[in-house]
């Protein structure tokens, strides 16, 4: 359904395009090219029908847009960040290898201490 709505996007964007790019303007733009408007449109010319058919074509793609993105939440239903794997991005201790820690208080450990150094001669 996402991918023919997709299609349709493209296509509005391409037909949009080009008929505003028809539209008459100050500098007349590509509408200059299409010399026999006034038949085809009547006397007016195609400025009457080209306005609508903006206003036509606007509204579908804007309606198309707003359809694409609901479609396409429903069917991914979560974001990237759920799907990361975050139990190999966290560091393990050596704690957590070796055996598990008795809940008793260990007795300090007496270190040795080195004796003082004696003189020789």
């Amino acid at each position: 359904m996402t991918s023919v709505m997709l299609i349709l996007q493209f296509v509005l964007a391409v037909v949009l395009t080009i008929v505003v790019l028809l539209q008459k303007s100050s500098s007349i733009g590509l509408g200059a090219y299409s010399g026999s408007n006034e038949s085809v449109f009547g006397a007016k010319g195609p400025a009457g029908f080209l306005t609508k058919l903006t206003f036509v074509l606007g509204f579908a793609f804007i309606l198309n847009t707003l359809a694409l993105g609901y479609f396409y939440n429903e069917d991914k239903k979560g974001t990237l960040v759920d799907q990361i794997d975050t139990s190999s991005l966290v560091p393990t201790s050596p704690i957590e290898k070796t055996a598990p820690v008795s809940s008793a208080p260990a007795a300090p450990k007496e270190t040795a201490v080195p004796a003082a150094p004696t003189e020789t001669k």
